[in-house]
Order: C-alpha cells, then sequence, then structure tokens
C-alpha cells in the first residue's frame, strides 16, 4: 500500500471527488463493473480503487475509465493553456516590450 501521509488534503480530496464522479457516471450508463474494467482492460481491483480515489492507481487506468465513459475530450482539455488565466497573466508579464528583426547576414565577397 502507498505512503499517503505526505499527500496534501486537496490532493486526496479531489481524487475522492473524481472516483465518486467515475463511479456515478457509469452508474447512470448502467455499466456493470465487470463491463467497465473489461472495456478499459483493467481489473475490476483497479477499478475499485479508482471509484474509492486512491492515489496509488496509474493516471493511465484514470484515463481508460475516463474514456470508457465517453468523456476523454474533457481529460484532454483539463490543463489547456489557453484556460490557464494565471499562466497567461505570468506569460503577459514578461513579454518584450520590443521585438527585433534579425540582421541579414552578409554574404563574403
Amino acid at each position: 500500500m502507498m505512503d499517503t501521509s505526505d499527500t496534501p488534503f486537496p490532493v486526496r480530496r479531489a481524487l475522492k471527488k473524481l472516483g465518486a464522479d467515475l463511479r456515478e457516471a457509469r452508474k447512470k450508463r448502467r455499466i456493470p463493473m465487470k463491463l467497465a474494467a473489461e472495456r478499459g482492460s483493467i481489473s475490476r481491483t483497479t477499478l475499485t480503487k479508482i471509484e474509492h480515489g486512491e492515489e496509488g492507481v496509474s493516471l493511465g487506468a484514470y484515463a481508460k475509465m475516463i474514456f470508457v465513459l465517453g468523456m476523454i475530450d474533457r481529460l484532454a482539455a483539463l490543463l489547456d493553456p489557453m484556460h490557464d488565466q494565471l499562466g497567461l497573466g505570468l506569460e503577459a508579464e514578461h513579454l518584450p516590450k520590443r521585438i527585433r528583426m534579425p540582421r541579414p547576414k552578409k554574404k563574403d565577397a
């Protein structure tokens, strides 16, 4: 079992919510655990760990289940740089005030 004592509480809480949301989405689609696990090429044990939000499960396993539920596009857009307001703001602060064109190289005569 993985040591979770150094995992920040917000991370644990987010994983628990993600797992619960995946479980609810699976149930709303009326997909049994066995079938969901087969479609995701994971074991039922791993699916149970995902649905409980255990942090020792690979991101790939979470991604497979998101794909099985038909929501992979949401995962792909999760950290889209165009939606990163903090990153965009910091980048804007460091834009150069003036951009110079490179000088053309002189040909030797």
